[in-house]
């Protein structure tokens, strides 16, 4: 590596760079002045979208992560702006998205003293290593470039995640000898031969597997089909692993589907999931057969013991899966399709018939939405419907929060999306209250030329709480009705496209015109209560004694 003399703020940037990141999401402040002073001078090399409150620069890097998988890095000011990121970064780590929090800090010799210095907080440094796999401080420009290769690598390797590095104000501008490390290598682990024979033996003995998968697959469809298609296995996805393969493909099933086929299951492949609803909730007995496939190590034990571990990264270790079946199937095969299979599509789509008008503006989107276009859902009636029948071809093209569930985390996250994926479409399903927690961001959008289109369904009320209340509170309705802006003015405040559509076929029509305008735009479509998702969610126990769902 070549030794640099230059501040900490410039190898900062530059490690950035070198390992290609060419966009830093951010909100200025005093306490980072010369780290933007530094992305300045690179400003051929690397872009700062800057927004209007921390949260969505945060959120913009995590949306630009799930987008593409690679590494996104935002940078904020300390104490106040730290925690105004928080949630975003809460997010990134709970979602395993590799994010990189760049944090100001105080004075290096008042840190942690309480002084009462701007933005002073006691043990910054703590409270990241809390929402984080990895944290720590950047002290003197020679930590620079390796503290930044290093944080990288972390939130890289093993099961990805956030990470975060804070400076302090007058560190960054220090000036001494630095180097810009090479990004390392992050090897694909195949797990162990011994469990791989183990686990293949379990389901050449299986006459009804089933296969479930969340994030941890999304990089491994080929491998997952091939695998799938040899045992004419199942395969049930939800939220993140949405798009693992096609969700058209004949062997994809819903959550809710996956329900129903999970009671006579003999062998579940779990691979890159928590599959904690399933275990927690829907009950594992001796004759069920689970094999964990999962980088994670703790993950695989984390609730209860499988039948079978393996430990490694989920596209390799699913080749050698593969193998492992075509050379032990022999004289067990071929593998027959699953008897339950068209008994639960039935009943999955004629619930779905009766999830009106949901399921109207969800073919609605997904008719205008090109094919490698990509659907961000808001937590909301729409997209908690859309992860169980939101058609999604690919892998990364469906952002959904994950077990966090955050309210309000859409509109950024998708402003991060466009960013990662010019050329694209990217449409928001958001309901009116989660919107409003980042409607100031239009600003962001128009100001970056950033397409993206929100689709705002407005009920006037926080709508899962409204129906809770309703439903197991005898009507006693309280904090839970809102009042909004003409969202349709509101979005032309800021020289905005917006329409209103009040039918599914005039959303369909009004996201055509939209997406051909190429520019920021705003789709306002009132409505009324929405029908409930819930009995397709909170589902019960089918094995191993009664049982209770979980909550939301």
């Amino acid at each position: 590596m070549t030794v640099i003399r230059q501040s900490t703020a410039e190898a900062t940037i530059a490690t950035l760079i070198g390992h290609g990141i060419d966009t830093l999401f951010a909100l200025p402040g005093v306490h980072n002045d010369p780290l933007f002073d530094a992305a300045f001078k690179a400003s051929d090399r690397v872009r700062v979208i800057h927004s209007r409150h921390e949260q969505t620069a945060a959120y913009m890097a995590l949306g630009a992560a799930l987008a593409t998988g690679k590494p996104q890095a935002f940078a904020v000011v300390p104490g106040p702006g730290m925690l105004n990121a928080s949630a975003a970064l809460l997010m990134a780590q709970a979602m395993c998205a590799p994010v990189l929090a760049l944090v100001g800090q105080i004075p290096s010799f008042a840190i942690d003293q309480g002084h009462g210095h701007l933005h002073e907080i006691h043990d910054q440094l703590g409270l990241l290593r809390h929402i984080t796999k990895h944290a720590d401080r950047i002290r003197s420009p020679a930590e620079a470039g390796p503290k930044v290769a290093a944080a990288l690598a972390a939130a890289r390797s093993g099961r990805p995640g956030a990470v975060a590095l804070e400076c302090a104000i007058d560190v960054w501008g220090q000036v001494g000898e630095t180097v810009v490390p090479d990004p390392a290598p992050v090897p694909a682990l195949v797990a162990d031969p011994a469990a791989i024979q183990a686990a293949a033996a379990i389901l050449c003995g299986s006459k009804r597997p089933l296969i479930a998968v969340g994030a941890g697959a999304l990089g491994a469809g080929r491998e997952l089909l091939a695998v799938a298609e040899r045992l004419q296995a199942p395969v049930m996805s939800f939220r993140r692993g949405r798009g693992a393969i096609p969700t058209d493909h004949p062997l994809a099933v819903s959550f809710t589907e996956g329900h129903a086929l999970w009671k006579t299951a003999d062998a579940v492949l779990a691979v890159g999931t928590r599959l904690y609803w399933q275990q927690a909730n829907w009950g594992v007995d001796e004759a069920l057969k689970v094999i964990r496939l999962d980088i994670d190590p703790e993950e695989i034990t984390r609730l209860r013991h499988p039948a079978c571990a393996l430990l490694g990264d989920a596209a390799a270790t699913l080749a050698a899966l593969n193998l492992a079946l075509t050379e032990a199937a022999s004289g067990e095969g071929p593998w027959h399709p699953n008897p339950d299979l068209p008994a639960a599509r039935a009943a999955f789509a004629e619930r779905l018939g009766r999830h009106e008008p949901v399921m109207g503006f969800l073919r609605a989107i997904r008719a205008a939405l090109p094919p490698d276009g990509i659907y961000v859902e808001e937590v909301t009636q729409v997209g908690f419907a859309s992860r169980l029948a939101f058609p999604v071809p690919g892998p990364r093209l469906f952002l959904s929060p994950g077990y966090q569930d955050t309210l309000g985390w859409g509109y950024g996250t998708a402003l991060g999306a466009q960013a990662a994926a010019p050329g694209r479409k990217v449409v928001l399903a958001t309901g009116d209250g989660g919107f409003m927690f980042q409607a100031a961001e239009l600003a962001t959008a128009m100001r970056h030329k950033l397409p993206v289109v929100a689709v705002v369904f407005d009920d006037g009320a926080f709508g899962n709480v409204r129906r809770i209340q309703a439903e197991r509170y005898g009507n006693r309705l309280i904090a839970s009705d809102l009042t909004n802006p003409d969202f349709v003015a509101f979005a032309k405040s800021f020289g905005m496209a917006a329409f209103r559509a009040t039918t599914p076929a005039a959303l369909e029509t009004a996201l055509h015109q939209a997406f051909g305008l190429d520019a920021p735009a705003l789709i306002h479509v009132p409505v009324g209560e929405m029908p409930s998702p819930w009995d397709m969610i909170l589902l019960p126990k089918v094995r191993g004694g009664e049982g209770r769902p979980a909550l939301p």
